[in-house]
């Protein structure tokens, strides 16, 4: 698991006044002046180039320090942010003495977070809301945007709810669509305010080239659906979203969290989306991660791949029946059933990323999915079976 943000050894700033939020990565010591002043450079040994903005240098090259100019900018971080390369974005606080990085360029997945607010209150929550105003994430990811690769193929944004500030939503996906015209656009939304169609069709209007929204149903029963999520009347707001979205030639993503409360009836959840949502995009099966409200939750929603398989066996085969674009999520082969392989995908992000120590001998670990570390910390199947 790669760590993405926290405090490091130390900051210096010559004018201690001067903003050091936001800053592209380089390892070019050829960067034309002009473009200098706006950009930290990574140091790697002795030959350092001048000009920069600021300058990045890892515990292990902290003798290079020394070499800096005393007018320098620079800090000093963990070799935990050994990872760090050409095209990343990252967040240096001077006050806090801390980074986060926002953006890898070598990475398929990169998310920008756009708020922690939402209207649901999911009981396996991975990402648990907050009341608290966090409308400077958006005047961030509106600075951020910009200084992204237009080369990225993929970008998603989450939350929280992202679509909460509706307004700010729209600036910042028509931001993307200008900055990023080429790149596909993943957004995760629980779809309840696509419900009202004036908002949907500003959305529409907006002509994303390759968008998929992914919205979460978890239950062909609008109680259990509304009692998971936390919400009443979700159910139904969510589908007539969903069913507006469509209207408008949207792309949608149906995503279901597999857990002891949403398997119950998965494959009746099945049949459901497959009768009334055939003319949805995809649909995700998910293993879950055992974050936030789940761990809180555990009793009430932990169970064993191994006891549902041929429930999933059962489920996936009903969407396919009908001719429908599957995958299936954050499981571990060995915990499923062969007839899921052609849906079975690595989907876990890469710097979550890690298998158990029964893993290390399978012969299929470059296949398998493998866990969220908060799976490997927190506990798994002990069915695991290694290849």
């Amino acid at each position: 698991m790669l760590k993405l943000g926290g405090k490091i050894i130390r900051i210096h700033a010559v004018d201690v006044h001067r903003d050091l939020t936001l800053l592209k990565v380089s390892t070019s010591r050829n960067l034309p002046e002009v473009l200098r002043r706006e950009i930290a450079y990574l140091v790697s040994d002795q030959e350092i180039p001048r000009g920069f903005a600021h300058y990045l240098l890892l515990e292990k090259h902290k003798h290079l320090v020394e070499v800096l100019l005393s007018d320098s900018d620079y800090s000093l971080l963990p070799d935990d942010y050994s990872y760090i390369d050409d095209g990343d974005i990252i967040r240096l606080s001077a006050d806090r003495q801390s980074i986060s990085v926002l953006f890898r360029a070598s990475s398929p997945h990169n998310s920008i977070l756009v708020t922690e607010q939402c209207n649901h209150y999911c009981l396996m929550c991975s990402q648990p809301p907050k009341a608290a105003d966090d409308s400077w994430i958006l005047d961030e990811i509106e600075s951020l945007i910009p200084l992204i690769p237009k080369d990225t193929r993929e970008l998603g944004f989450t939350g929280g709810e992202p679509t909460t500030n509706r307004e700010r939503f729209l600036k910042i996906i028509s931001l993307t669509k200008s900055y990023l015209p080429r790149t596909a656009i993943h957004i995760l939304s629980n779809g309840r305010s696509f419900k009202d169609p004036a908002f949907a069709e500003k959305y529409a209007r907006i002509e994303l080239h390759d968008a998929m929204i992914g919205i979460p149903v978890y239950s062909d029963d609008p109680t259990l659906h509304d009692y998971i999520v936390q919400a009443q009347g979700a159910f139904d707001e969510t589908i007539q979203g969903i069913l507006n979205l469509k209207r408008l030639g949207q792309k949608v993503e149906i995503r279901v969290v597999i857990h002891k409360l949403s398997v119950q009836r998965l494959p009746e959840l099945c049949e459901f989306i497959a009768r009334n949502l055939l003319f949805v995009d995809h649909v995700a099966l998910m293993g879950l991660e055992m974050m936030g409200f789940t761990r809180a939750n555990l009793d009430e929603l932990w169970i064993d791949p191994v006891e549902y398989k041929d429930t999933l066996s059962k489920s996936v085969s009903i969407l396919a029946r009908y001719g429908m674009n599957i995958s299936v999520y954050n499981h571990q082969l060995c915990l499923v059933n062969r007839d899921i392989q052609p849906y079975y995908r690595k989907s876990i992000s890469d710097w979550k990323n890690e298998y158990a120590p029964e893993c290390l001998s399978c012969t299929k670990q470059s296949e398998c999915g493998g866990f969220f570390a908060s799976g490997v910390k927190f506990g798994y199947s002990k069915h695991l079976t290694p290849f």
